[in-house]
């Protein structure tokens, strides 16, 4: 079973940055982040590819934000610099198997955390 814990949230000035990290049971082929603000559907922010590393990024995040992974602490990490207001959600970490290659669909991560709250104000 694989289960995800995320922390790191919290509330920063526009241009600050914070790092989100993510721990879990079992490694799957995928693991990532979303973000959600109310009455909007997930957006895939960030995700890799566990096995060789390889990034994929949502435009909205490119330059600002990198995801890093740590195998042997079980962990993943996003970081999360030159902050925006819009970038202002409940952000999650998600993991899927590799079945639907290196896409940020929602509806194809089955394992997902509780999420951490990032506020960012202007």
């Amino acid at each position: 079973q694989v289960q995800l814990v995320d922390s790191g949230g919290g509330s920063v000035q526009a241009g600050g940055s914070l790092t989100l990290s993510c721990t879990y049971t079992k490694r799957t082929n995928y693991m990532g982040w979303f973000r959600q603000v109310p009455g909007k559907e997930y957006e895939g922010v960030a995700i890799i590819n566990t096995s060789t590393g390889s990034p994929v990024y949502a435009d909205s995040v490119k330059g600002r934000f990198t995801i890093s992974q740590d195998n042997a602490k079980n962990a993943l990490s996003l970081e999360m610099n030159s902050l925006k207001p819009e970038d202002t959600a409940m952000y999650y970490c998600a993991a899927k198997w590799g079945f639907t290659g290196p896409t940020m669909a929602a509806a194809d991560f089955v394992y997902w955390a509780q999420g951490t709250q990032v506020t960012i104000s202007s």
